[in-house]
């Protein structure tokens, strides 16, 4: 399924839309650059599930979980930018059967883990906006990262927990042939 999403409250609605189709023991992973909208992909997330606490980047705790305050599952939220292996994220020791996890950086990371996940890709615009990752962000590349530009989202399903597709409307753009699950 692909969707064009035109700026940040879109990508928030986005969020809230994907969470219900979400329930305990699923996994989504998000993958994007600096800036996409990821965590803001998943504060929808949190605000349609009724997590407590603001559902913000995770990027000094690794994970961060956020219990639900309507007797549904918690949202662990994870930034993986700094884990390597499977295994690292494995250590973080989450609770993947009882819980609603998103890791955002998490591509590659799912081996063994569960054999079943969403896949939500972020395009952005690329360009001279664009900020670039591994270098100090001047005034200018900070603008850019909160310009409300739209942005494509690709979300695939793996594994048989997403086998009869996604049931979301897409914008009519096709999934590519190597997508295993799409709406």
């Amino acid at each position: 399924m692909r969707r064009i999403i035109a700026d940040p409250e879109a990508m928030h609605t986005f969020g809230q839309e994907l969470a219900g189709l979400l329930r305990a023991g699923d996994l989504m992973v998000l993958t994007g650059p600096l800036g996409a909208g990821k965590t803001t992909l998943t504060r929808g997330l949190g605000e349609a599930l009724q997590v407590r606490g603001q559902v913000t980047s995770p990027t000094f705790v690794l994970a961060r979980t956020h219990p639900s305050t309507a007797g549904g599952p918690p949202l662990v939220h994870v930034d993986a930018y700094r884990l390597s292996s499977a295994m690292e994220l494995d250590d973080l020791d989450i609770d993947f059967a009882r819980s609603i996890v998103v890791v955002e950086w998490g591509r590659g990371l799912l081996d063994g883990i569960t054999e079943s996940w969403l896949d939500v890709e972020i395009e952005r615009p690329v360009g001279a906006s664009e900020a670039r990752p591994g270098t100090e962000a001047d005034a200018d590349d900070a603008v850019a990262l909160d310009l409300a530009e739209p942005r494509t989202v690709t979300v695939t399903g793996y594994g048989p927990r997403w086998q009869d597709g996604l049931g979301l409307a897409d914008d009519g753009l096709r999934p590519g042939p190597d997508s295993p699950v799409s709406a």
